[in-house]
């Protein structure tokens, strides 16, 4: 597979948010301001690329060869809750700065369950390294892509007069939906 295409889908086709429905929940609780949203954006793509490379690494290197395959997923959700807690403590040791403006988010990673699909993923589809390296990076890079469209256009809906129903998330549920029939349109393009 072209791992530009593979990127690609990734980022636009696959989105893991409008086609998928994974990570909704940071999805809808962070898009509120810019600022937040590009802060979790940065930090899920550091996490879900480390943990995906290390996934791909345990699995073949470790579980495959002892004929432990069985065990992937707890694996896996071990291995990325330690990633987390690792990158967590090495921020809060490095730049206490960067540490402070994440805050709740950074934690909250360990939750997403957008972080497990990709690591499962790359190994359902038999990606070899290099394509794991590709998706792991497209998939996040779409996650940050729709956090910051959708924490855009949340950010100028609250500067706007809507009737009393619609404002809060109702609108913002509205707005999700137009967005992922708005990014169906690149399904062609695979």
């Amino acid at each position: 597979m072209n791992l530009f295409t593979l990127f690609i889908s990734a980022l636009l086709i696959n989105n893991v948010i409008l086609s998928k429905f994974l990570g909704m929940c940071p999805f809808m609780g962070v898009s509120t301001k810019l600022s937040s949203a590009f802060g979790m954006g940065i930090a899920v793509i550091f996490v879900i690329f480390g943990a995906s490379v290390l996934s791909w690494l345990l699995y073949y290197y470790v579980l495959v060869p002892l004929d432990l395959e069985y065990m992937e997923l707890i694996c896996f959700i071990l291995l990325i809750a330690s990633f987390v807690q690792f990158v967590e403590m090495f921020i809060k040791k490095k730049s206490p700065s960067l540490y402070k403006s994440l805050g709740i988010y950074l934690p909250l990673i360990t939750t997403n369950c957008a972080v497990l699909y990709v690591a499962q993923d790359n190994i359902t589809q038999g990606y070899n390294l290099a394509e794991t390296i590709v998706n792991s990076i497209g998939v996040p890079a779409g996650f940050m892509l729709m956090l910051v469209i959708f924490a855009t256009i949340r950010g100028r809906l609250a500067g706007n007069d809507l009737p009393k129903p619609f404002q809060g998330n109702p609108i913002a549920f509205v707005c999700a939906a137009i967005m992922a029939i708005a990014f169906s349109a690149f399904a062609g393009l695979a």
